[in-house]
Parts: structure tokens; C-alpha cells; sequence
């Protein structure tokens, strides 16, 4: 990439953390006169119902807006780009869905697990097409850490599915406590923009495509950096499943589009844990009647065990910061070899 290309991705990151930045009061002013307050479930930390609830949410809606104005005006509105960008957008509709329901029956449950699933498949299959059908990517399953290839056929839609599903619900989870996510979100994306610069066209991704990759990423980061300046402990306002959802659809665009659905695992670890952690948890429960953490996800198990929530919160995006820097290196290794 060019001198030039680099000063757009960098103008349209910039320009997304502004616009963030400059959005965030009048939206919190916004919700606050509205009192679309954030709803704290039954079973969560006693101390969240004091001083978490009522907070205003749905701030997914601040980081979208920051991300498509400097998208849409700066990118060439690529293939591969816009898919991920319609794959965010899309589950952040299915958040802010849910954040709406929640608002409206004054209750921590909105969609049930049934309709989000229906909805990210749909979203999967679209991701798919473009994916193998319009940019011309395989249906190989890229082992980047062993530097194999196994042609999946068909299942691919099943990976992406679960690529899709397992994002998103990763991210949705993380986003408990104030600034965990979107910081962490912020890491992992970053570090897929940096993954867009070294991806080579022999994955099936062509220059400008590659270009429109970096640039989207930029103005996510951006945009969780800026909204970062107001949801920072202790939080003006929450992302809300319209935040935590969207950028999870991010994430999981991002590691199809880049023929890193495995290393994924590597990269994302934070949430990768933050969902193990719920699921280990619910299985202990149910088949031995005992419970292996004190509360599920993990972060609320360290908050019970004393550590500050500003200790817990720096210390997850330190592992985030390993990992990507870890899965990084397995990538740029991978497209080199």
C-alpha cells in the first residue's frame, strides 16, 4: 500500500474517534432525558444494581455512526469491506433490538437465544455468499498455525455460522464491566487492520480490497477508542447488545474475510474464555450440582474475589494484547511461507 492509501486509513480512523468523541455528550444528554437506562439482570454482582443501573445504553448507536460516515465517504466500497460492514451493521440491528425490548419492559431479557441464532444465520449466509461467490475466496479451512489446508466444501457456511454466532455472543459477554469490551474490541481490531496490510492476493483478496479491510478496521477502532473516552470506569454510558453485537459481527467479517477463522481463536482468546467460562460453568452446575467459578463470565468471578474492576479490566486487554500480538505473528508467518 502507498503513502497515500495509508493517509486515508489513518484520516478515516482519525475521523471516526472525532466524530465519537464529539457525539458522545449529546447522546448521553439524549438517553439521559429519555431514561433509557441500562437494565442490570437479577442474578448479576449486587453492587451493579446500585451503581450500574439506570446508566445509559444503546451506545452502540454512537460507534455506528462514527464508523460509516468516514467509511462511506473515504473507502472505494469494495466487496469484501462492505460485506463486513454489512455484518455488523446487521447484528447490531439484532442488538439494538434487543436493547429496545429491554428499554421497553423494564427488564434485563430482550430476544431470546432462539431468534438471535435465526437471525445470525441469515446473516451468515449472506457473509458466506460474498465471501466464496463475489470476492472469490475458497472453502478452505486456513490451519495458519500448521500451514495447512483443508477444503471443507459446503461446511464452510456451517464455520462461518459459528465464526458469526461465536463472535458476536463472545463479545456480548465481555461486556460487563465498564470499558472491558469495547477496549478489547479495540485491540483485536487493530490488530485485523494490521492483518489487512500483509494479507496476499494468494487468499483471493485483491489490492483494493485488501485497502477497503484496512480502512473499515481503522474506523472501528476509531470508533471504540472514542466511545472508550465515555465508557471508561466509571462508564457515562454503556455499548448495549447494538455495541457488543455489532462489533462482534466486526470481528467475525474480519476473520473470513482474511481467511483467519482458526487463528480467530487465538486472537480473540478474551472472549474465547469469557464464553468457556459460562459454558463450563453451566455444564459443573448441571451434571454435578457444583459451581466452579464464583460467577460466570470470568471477570465477575475476579470482581468477587476482591480485584478492582479497573485492575481486572487493564488486565484483560494486557492478555488481549498478548494474544493478538501472538496470533499476529502466527499470520504474517503463515503469509509469508
Amino acid at each position: 500500500m502507498d503513502h497515500i492509501v495509508l493517509g486515508e486509513i489513518l484520516i478515516a480512523g482519525l475521523a471516526s474517534l472525532l466524530i465519537s468523541i464529539f457525539l458522545g455528550p449529546k447522546f448521553i444528554q439524549y438517553l439521559r432525558q429519555r431514561e433509557f437506562g441500562q437494565q442490570i439482570r437479577e442474578e448479576g454482582p449486587q453492587d451493579h444494581h446500585v451503581t450500574k443501573a439506570g446508566t445509559p445504553t444503546m451506545g452502540g448507536l454512537v460507534i455506528f455512526t462514527a464508523i460509516a460516515i468516514p467509511y462511506l465517504i473515504l473507502s472505494n466500497r469494495d466487496s469484501a469491506s462492505l460485506a463486513v460492514f454489512g455484518v455488523a451493521l446487521a447484528s447490531a440491528a439484532i442488538g439494538f433490538a434487543d436493547d429496545w425490548l429491554k428499554i421497553v419492559k423494564a427488564r434485563s431479557l430482550g430476544l431470546s437465544a432462539r431468534t438471535k441464532l435465526f437471525f445470525q444465520f441469515l446473516i451468515a449466509i449472506g457473509l458466506w455468499y460474498v465471501a466464496t461467490q463475489t470476492v472469490g475466496l475458497s472453502e478452505e479451512l486456513e490451519f495458519r498455525i500448521f500451514h495447512t489446508q483443508v477444503d471443507i466444501g459446503g461446511f464452510y457456511l456451517v464455520l462461518v455460522f459459528l465464526v458469526l454466532a461465536g463472535a458476536t455472543n463472545g463479545v456480548n459477554l465481555t461486556d460487563g464491566l465498564d470499558g472491558l469490551a469495547a477496549g478489547c474490541c479495540a485491540i483485536v481490531l487493530l490488530t485485523y487492520t494490521a492483518m489487512s496490510f500483509v494479507t496476499g492476493n494468494q487468499f483471493g483478496l485483491a489490492g483494493s480490497e485488501r485497502e477497503g479491510l484496512a480502512l473499515l478496521g481503522a474506523c472501528f477502532v476509531g470508533a471504540s477508542v472514542g466511545f472508550l473516552w465515555f465508557n471508561s470506569f466509571p462508564a457515562a454510558i454503556f455499548m448495549g447488545d447494538t455495541g457488543s453485537l455489532g462489533l462482534g459481527g466486526a470481528i467475525a467479517g474480519m476473520a473470513v474475510m482474511t481467511k483467519s477463522e482458526v487463528l480467530l481463536i487465538v486472537i480473540g482468546g478474551i472472549f474465547v474464555i469469557e464464553a468457556l467460562s459460562v459454558a463450563a460453568q453451566v455444564f459443573t452446575f448441571r451434571v454435578f450440582r457444583r459451581r466452579i467459578l464464583l460467577m460466570a463470565p470470568v471477570h465477575h468471578h475476579f470482581e468477587l474475589l476482591g480485584w478492582s474492576e479497573n485492575k481486572i479490566i487493564v488486565r484483560f486487554w494486557i492478555t488481549t494484547a498478548i494474544a493478538c500480538a501472538i496470533g499476529f505473528t502466527l499470520f504474517q508467518q503463515s503469509v509469508g511461507a
